[in-house]
């Protein structure tokens, strides 16, 4: 059973499913929450403990006091929320903006993360705190203040699917999902990405890394993964395992969630070898 719960100690809002073992905790994107993850949770294995959390200003959860947290910041408050929910070993999957946490994560508390899956890898720009916002950027934040979170999504979301015409309901889902963020929480969270930096996060990780790439993804092309994959492989000297799957866009876990899921068991059952096993979704490996 899947849960909603509270973690007092931090204000982090989650849902949780229980197992026994280390954890998989799913970081979600920019424009999401951890509600999104709730179908997935069905499709991986019973025996595993799943967690989502909502990040700082998202889905209840506390924001940050800062203007322009950084990715280390959004990583020491998931560290302080999973140690006090005795998570502190897990499996970070991390999608979109959720990739660059995952990152940081990793390279601050190595000995508590065994692996990580990057989905969707969001690059970021790498800008110092108080540069000014690249235009898409901070348009993104006009928008969402001009329209308002429903009006916003309604424009924004088509764009994370893979023809969107012939998937209205998907459409409506991450439309649902994304009129719920909170301005002040998003406006944070697009800073972090500005100053996001996940090519140079990457070649301080040391723990098996593992990649899925939505084929169609107009939001993050499946350049920005190539190019995070290939700073894993400079650091690691191994080319890191690559999960590309077909009629699939930005939102990859949604419009292929049972190749998605799949992906997430492939890549966290091979320990982050370069040949891990072949799916039978629709999934290929690069």
């Amino acid at each position: 059973m899947v849960r909603d719960k509270c973690d007092q100690t931090t204000g982090i809002r989650y849902l949780e499913r229980a197992g026994s073992g280390d954890a998989v905790v799913f970081l979600h994107g920019i424009g999401s929450s951890a509600a999104s993850f709730r179908g997935l949770f069905d499709l991986m294995p019973p025996a595993l403990r799943l967690i989502a959390w909502n990040a700082p200003g998202y889905g209840g959860s506390a924001a940050l006091p800062e203007v322009w947290p950084l990715a280390a910041r959004y990583a020491a408050v998931l560290h302080r929320f999973l140690t006090s929910i005795d998570a502190q070993r897990a499996v970070l999957v991390g999608h979109s903006l959720g990739t660059l946490i995952a990152a940081a994560y990793a390279r601050s508390y190595p000995e508590q993360v065994p692996r990580i899956v990057l989905a969707a890898a969001a690059c970021g720009y790498g800008l110092p705190t108080g540069a000014p916002l690249p235009r898409k950027l901070a348009e993104r934040i006009a928008d969402l203040h001009r329209q308002g979170p429903a009006a916003f999504a309604r424009a924004r979301a088509p764009r994370l699917v893979h023809d969107p015409q012939a998937n209205p309901g998907l459409v409506r889902q991450v439309e649902t999902a994304m009129a719920a963020i909170h301005p002040a929480g998003y406006a944070q969270a697009v800073h972090m990405l500005a100053s996001g930096d996940l090519v140079a996060a990457l070649r301080g990780v040391r723990c098996p890394v593992g990649f899925i790439i939505g084929a169609q993804d107009a939001v993050t092309p499946p350049e920005q993964t190539h190019r995070a994959a290939n700073a894993v492989e400079a650091a690691q000297g191994h080319a890191p395992p690559v999960v590309q799957i077909d009629g699939a866009g930005h939102a990859v876990y949604l419009q292929r969630p049972h190749a998605f899921a799949e992906a997430v068991i492939s890549l966290t059952a091979t320990h982050g070898t370069a040949h891990p096993a072949p799916t039978a979704t629709g999934g290929t490996h690069a």
